[in-house]
């Protein structure tokens, strides 16, 4: 006979995985126990030892659905002798480093029994098992135990009670558990005097009714409120372009089920495999042309962001409505997603007509993931709902805790600590005082989750980025790390590399290492060390941040770099005949004109003149127009030169003055492949991407194919965002890959 301590660490709490242990013990006839830990399970469990080697077999095999262990360690005790197996109480001693499991959607057993009539969740708006529902929005720390949730308010019914206590009920110890009887209640307001005009079922009912009468509603859902309105109706979509103020960034549209969104968009099937995911993200697909949405959804694009119901309360809500309905975060331009009915009032009265709330408190908000698929692969835009907080294991790591705090956009906080690095859900921009509160919390709140104090911090070289000099001010060790470092350094640990490879990093903007704006940038890396071997020409950015929204800055400085005064001629410049003096004279003597060598930027001068669009409202605006008019069976290209390895660029761009905008866009776009085709053959090594030029589909696609054909490898971000919001993980990166 054996007795063998073990302990598991991973996703291991709120997924159903101490009564799947039970279960498992009494299938093997194995006695002893398991218990939740702040580190993650303990249990012993007795038998033979090939009783035992059996139930570890079988432990692997059979994981709940939402289980992954990271960590499995064995320990040979003393035989107790003691017959049967339990689950203890949990243990609330010892250090907190359990991981935190994401919101999950409602599982199909959840939604089996809110279709039938004759079960008593019936059409229940809260209804969640331990395979399903909220965690991290609910969890205030860890164990994940229910008196650590915003659920604790709520007393369980007897019946509830009974489901709760049971090892063999899939709701055992599903922290949220509830029922009509006893769980959360939903109100319906009128925002502008805040009467409550229907309850619970009802209130579901009337929402979908002003839904229809095309009305603006905001919906609370596990992380925040949405804004919701009908997505084929053109006057309500512009309503609430205009109450918003977004003229136009794409909404996300929510459908009822696949074979909706598969009316409105076109899918592959991993795309549709990723659409009926557990996570439930919103999905990047293009617009089925046969079903076209109102063009008011998704402007100055070929694409749609299609997603499906997450909660019963949405699922419920589509018992009512016959079609889609836009879905997007409840917040006001720049500002996080709002997650309080109070809030929503404050800063939305004039946006929203009512309010569908219910009285479960959200601790941690997270806004909808977002995701596009390469070649089968996931190209995560934004990293939330459904996959974060984010734990990534490490197999070699400095046993320090040491928080990293990302860039100014899209940000998101990484924790190194007990040799795993922890990835917070998406936060947002830092500019506004609202985006920098919300970074504070959700920091405050992962400093809970694992009691834990950092013991240095990393961040961006940047000086003025909100969260370099928050950096700063906290009297602790500090380290610096490069943004276009961090970009490929976290892709380069995602895949386990160590180099040398060359990093490809392309996005708007970053601060380099001279002092100007990088953004077009090679470099070769091994390890935690990089040295720039190539770069795009520079060009000066007239006007600054102006010129980011501004884009006919930046062709106009690009192309009066090669043409002189003779840029003044240019048909494309004429709507701006009165500025232009200005801005030569800026141009001319470097008054507020940093020198940039942003692709990012790039892809905006070319925008403008394929396209005449002149000036932007949201990032990423010019690259989704190039893209619909990309022409895959052209295979003409700008060739771009290369002198002492600064990519020559600007003479190229003079072309496309004259040329039809499918050929500008397909050369340049082209070019760019191209050109990282040249250095990787020169180099020689695998090429690894970052930054959020790479979220371009089209370019990323051609870059693949192209690459697979030198038989190049390529390896891009597939868990972390290219974008910012993968910074702070890279910022880590680079630290563990330096040691």
């Amino acid at each position: 006979m054996q007795r063998v301590g073990v302990w598991v660490e991973g996703l291991v709490q709120g997924v159903g995985f101490r009564p799947f242990v039970y279960t498992l013990a009494h299938s093997h006839g194995i006695d002893g126990f398991v218990r939740n830990t702040p580190e993650g399970v303990y249990m012993e469990i007795e038998g033979s030892k090939d009783t035992i080697e059996a139930f570890i077999k079988d432990f692997y095999h059979k994981l709940p659905p939402l289980a992954r262990v990271d960590s499995f360690k064995k320990t040979l005790l003393k035989p107790l002798n003691k017959k049967g197996f339990v689950i203890e109480h949990s243990d609330y001693g010892g250090s907190k480093h359990s991981a935190i499991l994401p919101d999950m959607a409602v599982c199909d057993d959840c939604l089996a029994e809110m279709k039938d009539p004759a079960n008593r969740r019936y059409k229940y708006p809260f209804t969640n098992c331990t395979n399903c529902g909220p965690r991290y929005s609910i969890i205030k720390t860890v164990p994940y135990d229910r008196p650590n949730t915003s659920m604790d308010i709520f007393k369980m019914c007897p019946q509830c009670q009974a489901e709760y206590e049971d090892p063999s009920n899939r709701r055992y110890h599903a922290q949220p558990i509830s029922c009509p009887n006893c769980g959360p209640r939903l109100a319906l307001r009128r925002l502008k005097d805040g009467k409550v005009l229907e309850r619970d079922e009802a209130s579901i009912k009337a929402l979908a009714n002003k839904i229809k009468e095309g009305a603006i509603v905001a919906m609370k859902g596990l992380g925040g409120f949405h804004l919701i309105c009908d997505a084929l109706n053109p006057k309500a979509i512009q309503t609430l372009r205009e109450r918003k103020n977004r003229p136009t960034k794409p909404f996300a549209v929510l459908c009822k089920d696949e074979d909706m969104a598969c009316k409105y968009g076109i899918f592959s099937e991993a795309e549709k495999k990723m659409l009926t995911a557990i996570t439930k993200p919103i999905v990047l697909v293009y617009k089925n042309p046969k079903n076209p949405m109102p063009k008011e959804i998704a402007p100055h694009t070929d694409r749609l962001g299609l997603f499906l119901p997450y909660t019963p309360l949405h699922v419920t809500l589509f018992e009512y409505l016959d079609g889609p309905i836009i879905a997007t975060s409840a917040n006001r331009s720049g500002e996080p997603i709002i997650y309080n009915a109070k809030t929503l009032i404050e800063k939305l009265f004039n946006v929203v007509d009512y309010m569908l709330d219910f009285d479960r408190e959200i601790i941690n908000a997270s806004d909808d993931s977002v995701v596009q698929l390469i070649d089968k692969k996931p190209l995560y835009l934004r990293l939330s709902r459904g996959l974060s907080p984010f734990t990534l294991p490490l197999k070699s790591a400095p046993n320090q805790t040491v928080l990293a705090v990302g860039a100014e956009q899209k940000n998101a906080l990484a924790i190194l600590h007990e040799k795993r690095i922890i990835q917070s859900p998406y936060i947002g921009d830092m500019h506004t005082i609202e985006g920098f509160e919300f970074f504070t919390r959700t920091l405050e709140s992962l400093k809970s989750f694992y009691n834990i104090n950092p013991q240095k911090i990393i961040c961006d070289k940047h000086p003025q980025y909100h969260t370099t000099q928050w950096a700063k001010s906290q009297n602790l060790p500090i380290e610096f790390v490069q943004h276009h470092h961090a970009h490929i350094c976290a892709t380069m640990l995602e895949h386990n590399l160590k180099g040398p490879v060359l990093g490809v990093a392309w996005d708007g903007t970053g601060y380099g290492d001279d002092g100007t704006i990088w953004g077009g940038e090679f470099l070769y890396c091994e390890g935690g060390k990089y040295e720039r071997v190539g770069f795009f020409e520079p060009f000066k950015l007239v006007g600054g941040e102006v010129a980011i929204k501004e884009i006919w800055r930046v062709a106009y400085s690009i192309l009066r770099d090669v043409m002189g005064d003779n840029v003044d001629d240019l048909a494309q410049f004429e709507p701006f005949k009165k500025r232009l003096s200005l801005v030569k004279k800026a141009h001319s003597n470097s008054i507020n004109s940093p020198l940039c060598s942003s692709v990012g930027r790039i892809f905006d001068a070319v925008a403008f003149l394929s396209t005449g669009l002149s000036s932007v409202s949201y990032d990423g605006e010019s690259g989704l127009l190039i893209e619909q008019l990309y022409d895959k069976t052209l295979e003409d290209t700008y060739e771009f030169s290369m002198e002492n390895g600064v990519i020559k660029y600007k003479e190229q761009l003079m072309c496309a003055c004259v040329d039809k905008p499918e050929f500008i866009i397909t050369k340049f776009i082209n070019g760019l492949v191209s050109c990282i085709i040249k250095l990787a053959k020169i180099y020689n090594v695998p090429v690894v991407v970052g930054g959020g030029v790479f979220q371009n589909k089209t370019l990323l696609n051609r870059l693949y194919v192209e690459l697979q054909k030198e038989s190049i490898p390529l390896f891009f971000p597939e868990k972390i965002p290219p974008n910012d919001g993968g910074i702070a993980f890279g910022q880590l990166a680079k630290y563990v890959l330096t040691q």
